[in-house]
């Protein structure tokens, strides 16, 4: 409860309205295969578009880095219904309103967080799985557990995940992370990024932001967790495996 307190008392100025950010219908491609969806969220009351943010400016590097037949969205971690309803718009290739299961097994989904936009991805994840669809891929970037949900057990829908977090400042995510059926999900890793006596480069971020919250943003703006992410991302996409046991880095 106190860090879910910290995060509304001072990333309230972040606060916008809820719209959703996507690709035009023309990139989808002519090939036949679903299109990959990525979908962020963007942690405590930041906007969607707020290419300040971490999370935001890594979907606008995807959305460079896969031009067609990719489609890459952000959404507040309060509009996960809209994440939602959005990935079922763009599963339902037929538009007749209900999912089939080929268009269920045929999804091609990775959703990624930082802070209550990590705890989002997993409930959005277990959400998806209730509707029987598959997610690829989910990574946490210091996610911070939602009142109500729960952001260490990932559910068995999900075919990899991965977390990412800080332990230097008053307010850090999930340590942890562990699947709810080992033989369906593999946890690449529980990855930790060390900032205490690092020099703080998050430089655009609201004065009270780097004061009260300053690891906590600091992994949020770190291009090295990014960078991983995006390896992550790229390996799934291409059929790559990700071996390897649990872990601290």
């Amino acid at each position: 409860m106190l860090l879910s307190f910290l995060i509304a008392a001072f990333t309230l100025f972040f606060a916008g309205s809820p719209s959703l950010f996507a690709l035009p219908a023309s990139a989808l491609g002519n090939s036949g295969e679903q299109p990959a969806i990525i979908v962020g969220f963007t942690g405590g009351f930041v906007r969607h578009d707020d290419i300040v943010h971490g999370e935001v400016e890594f979907a606008a590097r995807l959305r460079s880095e896969y031009p067609a037949g990719t489609i890459v969205e952000t959404f507040e971690n309060h509009n996960g219904d809209g994440a939602y309803q959005r990935i079922v718009t763009l599963l339902d290739t037929n538009h007749d309103g209900t999912l089939s299961d080929g268009e269920k097994h045929s999804a091609r989904i990775v959703l990624y967080g930082h802070s209550w936009g990590g705890s989002e991805t997993v409930a959005l994840a277990r959400r998806l799985e209730k509707t029987g669809v598959p997610v690829l891929l989910t990574v946490q970037v210091d996610s911070v557990e939602k009142v109500g949900e729960d952001d260490q057990t990932i559910p068995s829908n999900v075919a990899q995940a991965a977390n990412f977090y800080q332990s230097d400042g008053l307010l850090h995510g999930e340590t942890r992370i562990q699947a709810a059926d080992n033989s369906r999900t593999q946890i690449l890793g529980n990855f930790r990024f060390r900032y205490d006596g690092v020099p703080y480069s998050c430089v655009n971020y609201q004065w009270y932001a780097r004061l009260l919250m300053k690891a906590h943003i600091q992994i949020e703006c770190d291009p090295r967790v990014w960078d991983r992410v995006d390896a992550l991302i790229g390996s799934t996409l291409a059929g790559g495996q990700m071996r390897g046991a649990a872990r601290d880095d």
